[in-house]
């Protein structure tokens, strides 16, 4: 019983992670909004659309780690049960690991939408 903690330990930092990509989220949706009035570049729009899909997908999976991680300290706190208590902390960490390779390929994806946008407005 005294390492329930451990897991609440992890949420903050999850947390920062979830304001972090919801304001990428906010971004590229008024991004995507001024462009659908201003551009007809329909394959970049599709691009960026994708990629609000997988920052949406990065956080589904924040927010189960989280929630996988509270779960987790409750389940070890009021009624002791380690070995089930370290198991969902192993599943909210691979979850919490989903979210940030999302956000890698998000990251890399959106420096080649970049390149894309910035060598069709030079053409």
């Amino acid at each position: 019983m005294e390492n329930w903690y451990l897991p609440i330990t992890i949420v903050p930092g999850l947390g920062l992670l979830i304001l972090s990509t919801s304001n990428l989220m906010v971004t590229l949706s008024h991004e995507i909004s001024a462009m659908l009035d201003t551009t007809k570049e329909k394959t970049i729009i599709a691009r960026k659309l994708k990629q609000l899909k997988l920052l949406n997908m990065a956080m589904v999976f924040f927010y189960v780690a989280v929630a996988l991680l509270l779960i987790s300290a409750v389940c070890n706190g009021l009624y002791a049960i380690d070995k089930v208590s370290l198991y969902i902390s192993v599943l909210a960490i691979v979850f919490a690991l989903m979210g940030l390779f999302a956000l890698v390929t998000f990251s890399f994806r959106a420096v080649s939408i970049r390149q894309n946008q910035f060598n069709t407005n030079q053409e």
